[in-house]
């Protein structure tokens, strides 16, 4: 019977928890962990591309030892860390790796290719499954990175799409570099941001060729050339892969926030979690609200069904809001407060899976069988 597979890496380990599509709306869902106990788990892949049991990856973080990745055949009852350290900085880059960010399957068509995104704004590529990974050379040494400036929570590539039509097409983004693509692999990059503002730049600057401070992007379902972004200060829709963006976020309480996921099937259908602001980073109005769209940005609606009445203060991070691709998709984010929630019908309503976790980092889910 399929299952969803969910995972939630927190800044103290990862939880895992697994149930079949069709009780996922029933309360009991049992969590596994904390793996890699004391360490921060940022980044979460969930690679189904290989025959039987999908590969799990997790970006660990310990302060003792260090960042690195782990890899499990097994839904994770054990787990690999190779010998070498599998993402590393090469000497003649006099930088080290501060940790993993993102971790991302690549295309149907190359079965082995994984992508880490990294901080300090850096992208590497595996071929194996994850097990080692080499820096993108013509993104870490393109002109315009000198101008990429550290945001709050430092210079993480955290956003790494893979067009489902070419796997040689890849969008990646920033914080703060903005939006870069490739149509060759890797070989080149440009960068991406036209309508895209840096609200911190003065206002005749408000709109430069790089350096917006994106929060995370994600694709249409429907429609690979639509994309979704948002930003700091602003939510914005692109119909052309990212050559341009419109904004879209003028319905929203508010238009500042960091996580953004789209419908697994549903074109036109995505999701944010608005705060309040820059300098106030609560749930918008003090209340806890996934807000849908289901024409690309012309309107949003408010989805609460479930969700805490009373005054929240959770905020959600960029990579804690995800979906599943189930039939209707569930929808699942964590928040700082270290609770859980999920929807099985779409966001229309909600249950509360966990609390008292450590502070959520990252929210992954996806149906295996």
């Amino acid at each position: 019977m399929p299952e969803v597979l969910l995972a939630v890496g927190t800044r103290k380990g990862l939880f895992l928890a697994r149930r079949p599509v069709g009780e996922r709306q029933r309360p009991g869902w049992e969590f596994t962990g904390p793996h890699f106990t004391a360490q921060a788990v940022y980044s979460v892949g969930i690679d189904r591309r290989r025959p039987g049991t999908p590969r799990l990856l997790a970006g660990g973080d310990s302060t003792h030892w260090g960042p690195s990745v782990f890899h499990s055949d097994d839904l994770g009852a054990t787990w690999t860390e190779p010998k070498q350290p599998p993402v590393r900085y090469p000497e003649d880059t006099g930088t080290s790796l501060e940790r993993v960010w993102q971790l991302q399957p690549g295309g149907a068509s190359e079965p082995g290719v994984v992508y880490a995104g990294t901080e300090p704004g850096g992208l590497f590529r595996s071929e194996d499954g994850g097990e080692s990974f080499a820096l993108v050379r013509a993104l870490w040494e393109h002109p315009t990175r000198a101008g990429w400036e550290p945001g709050f929570g430092g210079l993480g590539l955290h956003s790494v799409l893979v067009d489902p039509r070419d796997a040689r097409s890849v969008t990646i983004a920033v914080s703060t570099g903005g939006v870069y693509r490739t149509a060759d692999g890797g070989a080149s990059w440009e960068p991406s941001n036209r309508g895209v503002s840096a609200v911190f730049l003065p206002e005749s600057q408000r709109y430069p060729e790089y350096g917006q401070c994106v929060h995370k992007i994600a694709r249409d379902a429907a429609d690979p050339d639509r994309l979704y972004l948002q930003n700091h200060w602003g939510v914005f829709r692109s119909d052309d892969n990212a050559a341009s963006w419109a904004s879209i976020g003028d319905s929203l309480p508010s238009d500042f926030g960091f996580p953004v996921a789209a419908h697994p099937r549903r074109g036109g259908v995505a999701y944010v979690f608005p705060l309040n602001a820059d300098s106030d980073r609560v749930p918008a109005g003090r209340r806890c609200r996934v807000h849908r769209t289901e024409d690309a940005g012309a309107s949003w609606q408010a989805l609460s069904a479930g969700l805490p009445e009373d005054a929240h203060y959770g905020p959600v991070l960029r990579d804690a809001l995800w979906t599943d691709d189930a039939d209707p998709a569930g929808i699942y984010f964590g928040n700082r407060n270290g609770e859980v929630f999920a929807s099985a019908d779409e966001g229309e309503t909600w249950q509360q899976l966990a609390a008292h976790l450590p502070d959520v980092l990252c929210v992954r889910a996806a149906v295996i069988d």
